[in-house]
């Protein structure tokens, strides 16, 4: 019988904070012979920024989810034998929340682990890790 979670879900972003959090869960998991999931989620550009992109704007933001998600897979592919734990990587389009979420009952996670958000603005509207909180379907660890 195996004491603590069976699957771990980690949100990453490419960011500190996400990467922080994506180190936690793999020593849990290591720790606790859990399935580790880490999901990146890719956000679509506004459906009204091609019209009024002049500057290459949307390009720039395709073009920096492809370098955060070539990096990701690299970081898999190259850590992960070393702390031997199960594990995959999973790569979404859509709003991070929903997608959390899906793929937390797609792969029947049993905690979820984010990163805290550095933007001001989550403060005032609620931040990812506070949403998912408030869900309250997981335990959710939020990682500074």
């Amino acid at each position: 019988m195996k004491d603590g979670p069976g699957t771990i879900l980690v949100g990453i972003d490419g960011s500190t904070s996400s990467l922080r959090a994506a180190a936690y869960a793999a020593g849990l998991a290591r720790r606790q012979g859990s399935k580790l999931v880490a999901l990146y989620v890719r956000t679509h550009p506004s459906a009204l920024l091609p019209l009024a992109d002049t500057g290459g704007a949307v390009a720039t933001v395709i073009d920096t989810q492809d370098a955060v998600e070539k990096e990701l897979r690299s970081m898999f592919v190259e850590r992960l034998p070393e702390i031997e734990v199960e594990a995959r990587l999973l790569v979404r389009t859509g709003e991070p929340y929903a997608e959390i979420i899906d793929v937390a009952h797609e792969v029947r996670a049993d905690a979820v682990i984010v990163g805290r958000s550095t933007q001001a603005l989550h403060r005032i509207a609620g931040s990812l890790g506070s949403k998912l909180v408030r869900c309250g379907r997981w335990p959710v660890t939020v990682v500074p």
